[in-house]
């Protein structure tokens, strides 16, 4: 699997990508969603869409990307921007997950694909407002171990950096980076999705000027049995 290095604010990054369909003129970029990696993407659509250059990229942090370094959404736009420029992509279209819809989005792409993408603030549950509550009281007690117990399934198995991380990224409100996008939208979304509910797929849409809203029987992860589908619309609305 090719290995590209890619400096940013004095630190380095190798990122880790695919890339499929090279002789291609056009690119469709895929952006995975937290906690996954390009496989998952790869796996839904590199059978599909024949008639693009398919870049796979396993963002730092994930997958066979590593890094050392507490990250943010904008070190994440500037790290991916830097690394498409390297491949000379013309971002003609960027397809994004959950997280990767933030990034995708921000990269201001000719045509965008959205998939559950995060970016809308939702009300918490009561049981993740209790979790914050007792978690910043016992970090204010100098008990800060004792909060790894109510950290999200999201961050098992991560280290300190890619946790700071998380809760770097994780309640951002990209409501005016949706509305400011001027290109064309596709979003698509799962209308069982627990993580990023159909509600916010639909503000998304109500956001984003020039945007077709799509969505399918299924969860966070509902791309995977409709890809075929979603690959002969985005072939369809944007070609």
């Amino acid at each position: 699997m090719p290995i590209k290095s890619v400096t940013f604010e004095n630190e380095n990054y190798e990122i880790s990508y695919e890339i499929i369909n090279p002789s291609c003129s056009k690119d469709i970029v895929f952006l995975h969603g937290w906690g996954s990696n390009k496989d998952i993407m790869k796996t839904a659509f590199s059978k599909y869409l024949p008639s693009f250059r398919h870049i796979y990229i396993d963002m730092p942090g994930f997958g066979k990307s590593p890094t050392n370094h507490i990250l943010t959404t904008s070190k994440y736009i500037s790290l991916i921007d830097n690394f498409l420029e390297k491949l000379s992509s013309d971002k003609f279209i960027i397809a994004g997950h959950s997280y990767g819809g933030k990034i995708a989005t921000s990269l201001n792409p000719k045509n965008l694909v959205l998939l559950s993408s995060a970016g809308i603030l939702e009300e918490k549950s009561a049981s993740t407002k209790r979790k914050i509550f007792f978690a910043k009281l016992f970090k204010s007690l100098g008990l800060g171990f004792l909060t790894k117990s109510f950290r999200s399934k999201d961050v098992d198995n991560m280290d300190e950096n890619m946790y700071e991380t998380f809760k770097n990224v994780l309640n951002e409100d990209y409501s005016s980076n949706f509305s400011s996008y001027n290109g064309n939208a596709l979003i698509f979304w799962g209308e069982k999705d627990t993580a990023t509910s159909l509600d916010s797929g639909k503000k998304i849409s109500n956001l984003i000027k020039k945007s077709t809203f799509v969505s399918y029987d299924g969860d966070h992860y509902f791309f995977l049995k409709n890809s075929k589908d979603i690959a002969e619309r985005i072939e369809n609305g944007i070609l």
